[in-house]
């Protein structure tokens, strides 16, 4: 019995193309979440570490590490919210507990976009000058942070409870028990 399957999950070939929302079984959006809900998590550990540590000399490297990972996250957003728009432009119908669900999706991430970009423009205003977050810097952080942990929960909700956008390549049923590798576009049994 074969214990590891790897080829299936990375192969594009026999996926119907989508352009901005990806292949049919391989969505663009929801890999990118990570990577902002990640900088804005850690950029906002950073700025505590720092605002505890104050007087010590690393806290400028997690003042400084925050700022970075900020600007990251930042950058990964909007390319994230391009795929986003796309995905909610043409799956969502009007008036479904689905469209509703990702329009709070939606306006929560746009508004931790927003504070994560007037948090970086307040941090570049001072990262010369500071060792440590000021208290607007560390509050916007953790606004940020607990935003983006709220608006995760509801791309995960539109997933994990209501199967939206979940597709398979082709190939029905999403899942078989098999000891053969299920290839998108390949229907040989």
């Amino acid at each position: 019995m074969r214990k590891f399957s790897v080829r299936p999950t990375l192969t594009i070939r026999g996926r119907k193309f989508k352009g901005l929302r990806g292949w049919a079984g391989k969505p663009l959006h929801p890999p990118l979440t990570d990577f902002p809900v990640a900088a804005y998590i850690f950029g906002a550990a950073f700025d505590v570490i720092a605002s505890f540590g104050r007087h010590d000399v690393w806290a400028r490297d997690f003042f400084r590490a925050g700022t970075y990972v900020f600007i990251g996250g930042a950058a990964v957003s909007l390319l994230t919210a391009l795929t986003g728009f796309w995905d909610w432009l043409r799956s969502t119908e009007k008036g479904t507990q689905a469209r509703r669900t990702a329009n709070t999706h939606a306006w929560t991430m746009i508004t931790v976009t927003v504070l994560a970009l007037v948090d970086i423009a307040l941090r570049l205003n001072v990262y010369h000058t500071r060792t440590h977050p000021n208290v607007a810097i560390l509050v916007l952080s953790l606004v940020v942070a607990g935003l983006v942990s709220l608006g995760a929960t509801f791309g995960g909700t539109l997933v994990y409870d209501y199967g939206f956008n979940v597709e398979t390549a082709g190939d029905s049923p999403v899942w078989h028990q098999s000891e053969i590798d299920v290839f998108p576009g390949d229907h040989a049994t």
